[in-house]
């Protein structure tokens, strides 16, 4: 230490650290700094404020260091500013650490390339892409064969229970209303009875169509009808919905066997971007599908982890990180489908599994027609352990400080990440938005954590999300080469200039 009184010193004590709340401590600033991120989970970046490195995750912030009582996460945050590319970072650090990634409904193919790059599987579905079966007991019905007893009966109802569910979702959604409690009852105890038939392969669609038509004593029963007459006026309703999902523009992509389904060896994408996004519906009952499917996969994972390996089941419990991306797109799809979502997801702290759900505002969970459905879809942010708070316009403070505590400044930090991007006066591009790759991190009542996402070279690739802009031909218009011309050559971005008049010496 140079300077009067100086010297060389070879010990230092470590100075002295006390702490309070900024009423006690007001009068040290700027001698103060906020406590630590903690250093347990998957590396984000560097806190905005102390520099310090911050990492978070929902499984280890559960498991290892107990900071949230649920390993989930909620993100929000205008487009464009990185909230897919934090799930992204998750499903690499994860990765690492041995947990299975799944992600259940890529709309825009956002993960494919991840995916792929971790040697993962990815499976598409669409129209002339795919199909799935959501008669097809899948995974739960392949660990129950494995089993026996009382342990196989029960998985089998479970099996058999959760895809009477799905059609019923499915139901919903193809009517675009609720269905009503005894058509759901008549759809389970249909599902039933078609399960209990041998096929030699899995029931259809148009299997349970049949079943319903042709009315099965059970049936009959449920109905309360005096006669076939009675009995096909009761049914008449779910007969002409389900009909719908085998006819309709449906009935390609769910009445036909399932073409490929989920391994949990490996990270799994299923890619729906060749689903045109004004095909909602599709999307909606797709998305909602292949849900399901992940999670039921993931339950039939956790019955036979650890049994005897001479029962075909055996090795350990794997954990898994689901990825519940674009919430909004199937919120959107109908009324009901806001509980079919809640049943999906209280069952990530039971079976060991990490859930990430992302959409662009509290108005796409506010804005449902039915109140109930309003506070069941606020609820999943407030049973979320964790609140990733991206850039949000002022307007959206309201509703976000009922589902979570913000201060004042964090309220100010959120709204100014909202802000667009300068324009360079001299390119006339425009920069990048300030809150590009900016969030708050938000545990319960307690102070958030506001952090940079730095990503690697290696991951810049497989976070380009405008890849479909990255080879354009841009053409200046003229009088002989007009734009988007025929046989312009390729590149990364190649623009034509139009032919100059006569008398400029023939330079183009």
């Amino acid at each position: 230490m140079r300077g009067r009184g100086g010297g060389r010193l070879a010990y230092l004590d470590r100075p002295a650290e006390y702490r309070g709340t900024t009423r006690q401590v007001c009068g040290l600033w700027p001698y103060v700094t906020g406590a630590g991120a903690p250093l347990v989970g998957v590396p984000l970046g560097r806190h905005l404020v102390t520099g310090s490195t911050v990492c978070c995750d929902p499984i280890a912030w559960f498991e290892r260091s107990r900071l949230i009582a649920n390993p989930s996460m909620f993100t929000l945050a205008k487009p464009g500013l990185g909230k897919s590319s934090i799930n992204r970072r998750m499903v690499l650090g994860l990765d690492y650490r041995g947990t299975v990634s799944l992600v259940p409904g890529d709309t825009k193919g956002e993960y494919t390339r991840l995916i792929r790059a971790l040697g993962g599987e990815v499976i598409r579905l669409g129209r002339g892409q795919g199909s799935l079966n959501p008669l097809d007991l899948g995974q739960m019905g392949a660990a129950a064969r494995r089993l026996a007893g009382a342990a196989r009966e029960e998985l089998l109802a479970e099996a058999v229970g959760r895809r009477a569910s799905m059609v019923a979702a499915l139901v919903a959604i193809v009517r675009r209303g609720p269905v009503g409690g005894d058509e759901e009852a008549l759809l389970g105890r249909a599902v039933q009875l078609l399960a209990d038939r041998d096929l030699g392969r899995p029931a259809l669609l148009s299997d349970l169509v049949e079943l319903v038509r042709q009315g099965p004593e059970p049936l009959l029963r449920m109905t309360l009808a005096d006669d076939e007459a009675g009995y096909r006026q009761a049914v008449r309703p779910v007969l002409r919905s389900l009909q719908s999902l085998v006819e309709g523009p449906l009935g390609a992509t769910f009445n036909r066997q399932t073409t490929q389904r989920l391994a949990l060896d490996r990270p799994v994408s299923i890619d729906l971007s060749a689903i045109p996004a004004s095909e909602k519906v599709l999307e909606s009952a797709v998305l909602l599908t292949c849900w399901a499917e992940a999670f039921a996969a993931i339950e039939a994972h956790d019955r036979t982890a650890g049994t005897d390996p001479g029962t075909g089941g055996g090795g350990g419990r794997r954990h898994f990180f689901v990825v519940l991306d674009e919430l909004w797109r199937i919120l959107r799809a109908g009324v009901g489908l806001v509980d079919r979502i809640d049943e999906l997801t209280r069952l990530n702290r039971t079976i060991g599994i990490g859930q990430s759900m992302t959409t662009h505002s509290m108005a796409d969970l506010l804005s449902l027609p039915s109140s109930e459905d309003r506070e069941k879809a606020r609820g999943f942010v407030e049973r979320s352990g964790l609140v990733l708070c991206g850039g949000l316009p002022p307007a959206e403070m309201t509703a976000l400080q009922q589902a979570v505590q913000l201060s004042e400044r964090e309220r100010q930090m959120v709204t100014q990440w909202s802000a667009p991007g300068s324009i360079d006066s001299g390119t006339g591009a425009e920069d990048a938005p300030p809150g590009r790759g900016r969030f708050l991190i938000k545990v319960a009542g307690h102070p958030g954590i506001p952090v940079r996402i730095d990503l690697t070279a290696e991951e810049l690739p497989l976070n380009d999300t405008n890849e479909r802009w990255a080879h354009r031909v841009v053409a200046a218009p003229g009088p002989e080469q007009g734009v988007g011309a025929p046989g312009v050559p390729g590149g990364e971005e190649t623009v034509v200039a139009p032919r100059r008049p006569a008398g400029d010496g023939g330079r183009r």
